[in-house]
């Protein structure tokens, strides 16, 4: 009989009820079920409000990067990743840093963007003209939708409008500006857009068609900057080195997209360890790296008189400190004690340092060492344990294979066979 994925109201079911469909349709074994239907902390009942379809979890490894000053205070940061070296690497970055005080951040109000798209305009100008007149009234019914928000000193500020030829013909874009204060405020933009879309139709005569968040938020900017001692890199040569690395970056986007990935390994590991949306951190990021038209580095280093590395970052930072998952999930309310933030600001310039000393250790490390060197014996345990390898052996198997320069599968397999074979230490071969 042909297996099918077609499976209706696979939705209505009970979790371990779709584990079992799943056990039968891939052929698991009883012991591959319980490693997918284990929930942890959440349980089954909670993992199964928070998303659809629920048979598990998939948990990573959570992880500290210790010596965090920023702003003349020390934090403890929480990561969520299942990369090896990263919490290594932005807890190195913050030690480097440490020694001119560490990290300096800023932000700007949480102001998030909403879009409502307008189509078959008769006269875009002069719709345009219309909206902005009407703003009052727009941003009235756009408030009404949160007075607990606009209790707080949040709410719909402001809003602008712009006329965009497109393949479909002119449309004119309304975009709210919404203070969100200690959320990521997605949900609430798009309830704002969703009740002034009739208005809007009324205001410009045309049709309204996506009212949606925006994920690249301009508006809502984290910035962090931090002086390295040129002795903690290395000397000055390694300074030099570093900006010349960077500068690499700065004019070929292969580059940069590797660089941005390696910044955003701290920052989105921290994201998810908090609860909060990386999918949207990661878009307007990468979105904000290409602002200019080209695809660019997300930080910026330079050398200072003293021959110091100077190095800044500025990044949209659409994160929040309560609502949605930050605060359901058992996990993401621990770490949120542990970073010890109070506003959601706040957590966007401890973000912004983390992008910072993650990229501070990998430069460093590119031009200093070469990336593989620290990272080489965290990957190693990886394939050591993928191999079959428990307790002390993987040690001794992570060793041998750095000492023979040869981290892969098959190396760690054929170093088995040895202790298999009575060797008290693997050969060389």
């Amino acid at each position: 009989m042909s297996k099918t994925s077609r499976i209706s109201g696979f939705y209505k079911l009970k979790p371990k009820e779709r584990v079992q469909i799943v056990k039968e349709f891939a052929g698991l074994t009883d012991e591959e079920v319980n490693v997918i239907q284990s929930t942890g902390c959440l349980g089954f009942e909670l993992a199964d409000r928070m998303i659809e379809n629920v048979v598990g979890a998939f948990p990573v490894p959570l992880g500290i990067a210790v010596n965090f000053c920023i702003n003349g205070r020390d934090y403890l940061i929480p990561m969520a990743i299942e990369e090896p070296s990263v919490v290594a690497a932005a807890s190195y970055g913050a030690k480097m840093a440490r020694m001119r005080g560490g990290f300096f951040a800023s932000s700007t109000e949480p102001i998030m963007i909403g879009q409502i798209q307008v189509v078959d305009v008769p006269d875009p100008y002069e719709a345009r003209r219309a909206v902005l007149a009407g703003k009052v009234e727009i941003l009235s019914k756009a408030n009404e939708q949160d007075p607990v928000l606009v209790s707080v000193g949040g709410g719909a500020r402001d809003l602008d409008v712009k006329v965009m030829k497109s393949s479909a013909g002119s449309m004119v874009i309304v975009e709210l500006f919404v203070d969100c204060r200690d959320v990521m405020g997605a949900n609430v933009v798009n309830t704002m857009a969703e009740a002034v879309a009739p208005l809007i139709e009324r205001i410009t005569r045309g049709k309204v068609c996506l009212r949606i968040v925006s994920n690249l938020a301009t508006k809502r900017l984290a910035r962090a900057w931090t002086v390295v001692a040129k002795e903690e890199v290395g000397g000055e040569e390694v300074v030099d080195g570093i900006i010349k690395a960077y500068s690499f970056a700065e004019v070929d986007p292969y580059r940069a997209a590797t660089h941005n990935k390696g910044i955003l390994n701290g920052i989105i590991a921290v994201v998810l360890a908090s609860g909060n949306d990386h999918r949207a951190v990661e878009a307007g990021a990468h979105a904000y790296a290409a602002r200019s038209g080209q695809y660019s580095p997300l930080t910026f280093w330079e050398k200072n008189k003293d021959g110091d590395l100077v190095g800044s970052i500025e990044i949209p930072m659409a994160v929040g400190i309560v609502g949605g998952v930050t605060g359901v999930h058992p996990t993401a309310k621990v770490t949120l004690k542990i970073l010890g933030v109070k506003t959601s600001s706040e957590l966007g310039e401890v973000l912004a340092a983390v992008g910072l000393a993650q990229n501070l250790a990998a430069l460093r490390a590119l031009v200093h060492e070469g990336i593989q060197r620290g990272h080489m014996e965290l990957h190693a345990r990886n394939v050591a344990i993928e191999a079959g390898a428990t307790g002390d052996l993987v040690e001794k198997i992570v060793e041998r294979m750095i000492e023979m320069r040869r981290v892969r599968g098959d190396i760690a397999k054929k170093l088995m066979e040895e202790y298999k074979r009575g060797r008290s230490y693997p050969a060389k071969g």
